[in-house]
């Protein structure tokens, strides 16, 4: 086990991960949300560059950046796609990862390191967690909360979730499970209660 509770989070897009790793950095836990810092890779001149040969200058914006949508709207109809933006893109995701883990891991204010990585199991990271918490949440919920964020279409979060591993198998890897069909209060106490047990276990 790691010197401070390593917690990795699992849940479907829209099960509300980053709402549960906010409810752990409450109670003093520090999060890595894998999601900014794949933003920051993809600001990188080499990843742009790479990009740009392979898919062409129009998964670029205005403003000479990857715009995101078109890359997934390009990358998730290829397997082999999929495969070059992943081997682009996650060396250098994991390499901050590993330093802010360093780091957290020396700060006598954090109490735990939440994971906030969408393909934690599909990357073989829950080797680096002592702890997985599943996320359940309806589809309906789910897909109510992509449609208002306007983050993604369905038919384009289907595409996806077809190269990830299934939410059932998910479920069977966690170690504890927390509900997302209620309220935040209802949350905030799953999560309290959960890293209590986290913390008594060490």
């Amino acid at each position: 086990m790691n010197a401070k509770p390593v917690i990795g989070i699992l849940g479907g897009v829209g099960s509300g991960k980053s709402t549960i790793a906010a409810c752990f950095a409450r109670l003093g836990c520090a999060v890595i949300d894998a999601d900014t810092l794949a933003h920051e890779v993809l600001d990188e001149p080499a990843t742009i560059a790479a990009v740009v040969e392979r898919f062409g200058p129009q998964v670029l914006d205005a403003a000479g950046r990857i715009d995101r949508k078109a890359l997934g709207r390009r990358m998730f109809d290829n397997p082999d796609d999929v495969a070059f933006s992943n081997q682009l893109i996650h060396p250098r995701v994991f390499e901050k990862c590993q330093a802010l883990i360093r780091d957290y891991s020396a700060d006598p204010k954090v109490s735990g390191i939440v994971l906030d990585m969408p393909l934690l199991l599909e990357v073989g990271w829950e080797e680096k967690c002592d702890f997985l918490v599943f996320v359940e949440t309806s589809d309906e919920k789910r897909w109510a909360r992509i449609e208002k964020n306007a983050k993604i279409d369905i038919q384009q979060l289907k595409k996806r979730e077809n190269f990830q591993i299934s939410l059932d198998k998910k479920q069977q890897y966690a170690h504890y499970k927390i509900n997302n069909n209620s309220d935040k209060s209802d949350l905030a106490e799953q999560v309290a209660l959960i890293f209590s047990k986290i913390t008594g276990s060490k």
